[in-house]
């Protein structure tokens, strides 16, 4: 049985390498823009939706994702930052829960969904994401989407502890023109910075810090999660580091 680490939202505000000035622009654009509910698609913790919520008391929230302890832990947060009267969460999955429409869109690394499942190793499949997205809006409604884009080009060392192929991501001039096509105007682009990326990374592995830690080292499990910690910081810092980006675009349905 695997250790019981501490949740990522101990250590991450946000499950996605996001600060905090980037992460109040993107919530003021959907939350300006949003009319009745806005749907967060995988929303994780939903921290983005409750902030959107939080600038906007004219609409509601419907975040949806399978992990439910996470979900779990959006529904504490609501309560305690006086939004819970507004928000849905949803443990499940995003297909069989999504509504028919929406008035805003979040939708933040979550495109596999909609495409190939990680398993499979094949090209993120944007494309679909943005069609199963714009389908929910009428025009004039706001989707803020983030996913993961090459910066740099792929080196082996950095495509070998994703999905081992130099074309699973697309750059920043491809998304934009994949967003166009599936019918969105594009507002702002954004791109995480380096420093966005190495305060996720950290805050990603410092599960596996805080169980070394905490537990003696003749612990049965010790060898496995020092395992585990370093395989991800050389995954990153050794490995993707500079050159897996992440892309952040303000969207209009048009």
């Amino acid at each position: 049985m695997p250790p019981d680490l501490s949740p990522y939202y101990r250590d991450l505000t946000f499950m996605a390498p996001l600060s905090e000035e980037r992460a109040s622009a993107l919530c003021g654009f959907v939350a300006g823009n949003a009319r009745g509910t806005v749907v967060d698609v995988g929303c994780g913790w939903a921290e983005l939706l409750i902030r959107v919520l939080e600038r906007e008391r004219n609409v509601k929230g419907l975040g949806i994702d399978l992990n439910a302890d996470s979900v779990a832990h959006g529904r504490a947060l609501a309560q305690e930052r006086g939004v819970a009267d507004r928000l849905s969460l949803i443990a499940g999955d995003v297909r069989k829960h999504l509504p028919k429409s929406a008035g805003g869109v979040l939708c933040v690394g979550a495109s596999q969904i909609w495409g190939p499942p990680v398993e499979a190793k094949q090209p993120l499949d944007y494309r679909s994401a943005l069609r199963a997205l714009r389908a929910l809006l009428e025009p004039g409604c706001p989707a803020m989407y983030g996913e993961a884009i090459w910066t740099a080009t792929p080196t082996p060392e950095a495509i070998e502890p994703l999905a081992g192929r130099a074309d699973e991501f697309v750059f920043l001039p491809e998304l934009l023109d994949i967003a166009r096509d599936c019918g969105f105007a594009v507002i702002r682009a954004h791109q995480a910075t380096v420093d966005e990326w190495d305060a996720f990374e950290s805050g990603y592995s410092a599960r596996y810090a805080r169980w070394l830690a905490e537990h003696a080292e003749d612990h049965p499990d010790k060898a496995s999660v020092r395992a585990r910690m370093l395989a991800q910081s050389n995954a990153y810092f050794r490995g993707y580091r500079g050159i897996l980006g992440m892309a952040y675009l303000e969207l209009l349905a048009s």
